[in-house]
């Protein structure tokens, strides 16, 4: 018998818990299932997954592995095969690849949830903010088309309820599948039903037997201070209908924001470029800016260049969740003015002839004229 060790099949040591040898054959059923791997020997090594889980999974026949190794399973198949017709791989296999795939092929023993009430989907809207409306917050008014289950039917789509006669009431039909790792008993969605168990003597003639009705709603939805593009605010309940009574799922706004002219934000920060001539970027002076909450006075010291940074504490934007403030950030730009009067020519002119190369950069470029 040549059997690889089962800790080993699926790279666990002997101590690990049920959670990591769950984790590691999920792990390799991703890899080498042979509907979905490329993989050479992808069935063999699924099949060798397959077993050492079966085995090590289930309390019982891990005892005996780890006494009498492979010879403990010799007389189930387990010198030429290990049977897999009672063991259920539905949580596994549901959790790779979705209750409607393979989880379903594989499903054993599962029982229908078809009638089960769930939860109606969610749905997602955008809403365009200009940029005041996002700083500050607001109130909208929306219209939504609101989906709900039908009073008269109470949501199922049909009256005279009565056990469906091809799944007799399960949701559910069973077959028996041959694969190349045995016989395996499958389950699938009645088609008769739906999954629900039950059909209907009448359908509905008011929602003509889908269980739902959409009605257009105005609703008004306040928008906090201070989202930001992407964004998204959760509306309870307005969503599609839940099926078979339960409850609507939930909207979801999503903002896009608009740009402002002047200000430029980064995360609650905001930017802002300030122009200033040559003769206040020379001098200094005193410069009335504009915030997002009114006019400030700010300082420019002489001999500032484009570039410089200053900076305007909480005068930003306020946190969406937690409420403290950003700061706000000014730029300046040092503007070159492209026409000049006569006088103002003049007064340049004068000034080139007094020596102001007295900087490092003009040092530097001096040093490698001819």
């Amino acid at each position: 018998m040549n059997k690889r060790d089962y800790y080993e099949v699926l790279g666990v040591n002997k101590n690990a818990t049920l959670n990591e040898i769950k984790s590691a054959f999920r792990k390799l059923a991703k890899l080498y299932h042979p509907d979905v791997s490329k993989e050479p020997y992808a069935a063999e090594k699924f099949k060798e997954a397959q077993e050492a889980y079966a085995i090590l999974s289930d309390e019982g026949k891990r005892k005996q592995y780890d006494q009498f190794g492979h010879n403990a399973f010799s007389g189930n198949g387990g010198a030429q095969g290990f049977d897999f017709s009672n063991f259920d791989f539905s949580d596994i296999f549901g959790d790779i690849f979705g209750s409607s795939g393979f989880g379903d092929f594989f499903s054993g023993g599962r029982t229908s949830t078809g009638n089960r009430a769930r939860k109606g989907r969610d749905s997602l809207m955008e809403m365009r903010l200009t940029f005041e409306e996002a700083v500050f917050g607001t109130k909208k008014t929306i219209k939504l088309n609101v989906s709900e289950n039908c009073d008269d039917c109470r949501g199922r789509g049909g009256h005279d309820e009565k056990t469906c006669p091809t799944c007799h009431g399960s949701g559910q039909v069973t077959a028996e599948q041959r694969t190349i790792l045995g016989s395996f008993m499958t389950k699938t969605t009645c088609s008769t039903c739906q999954g629900k168990g039950v059909t209907y003597e009448k359908r509905c003639n008011t929602c003509r037997g889908t269980g739902k009705k959409v009605e257009s709603k105005t609703i008004e939805v306040k928008i906090p201070a201070g989202v930001d593009n992407g964004n998204q605010l959760r509306i309870p309940g307005k969503g599609e209908a839940g099926i078979n009574g339960g409850p609507n799922g939930d909207v979801y706004l999503e903002f896009v924001v608009e740009k402002h002219p002047l200000f430029e934000r980064n995360g609650n920060d905001i930017y802002m470029e300030l122009p200033i001539t040559i003769t206040d970027a020379v001098l200094g002076t005193k410069i009335d800016v504009p915030t997002l909450t009114g006019n400030v006075k700010l300082t420019i010291p002489a001999g500032s260049e484009t570039n410089d940074k200053h900076r305007l504490k909480g005068k930003g934007i306020e946190d969406v969740n937690y409420h403290n403030k950003g700061d706000m950030y000014v730029i300046l730009k040092v503007v070159v003015p492209n026409k000049l009067t006569k006088e103002q020519k003049k007064l340049f002119e004068s000034l080139r002839k007094t020596d102001l190369e007295d900087g490092d950069q003009f040092k530097k470029v001096r040093k490698y004229l001819k």
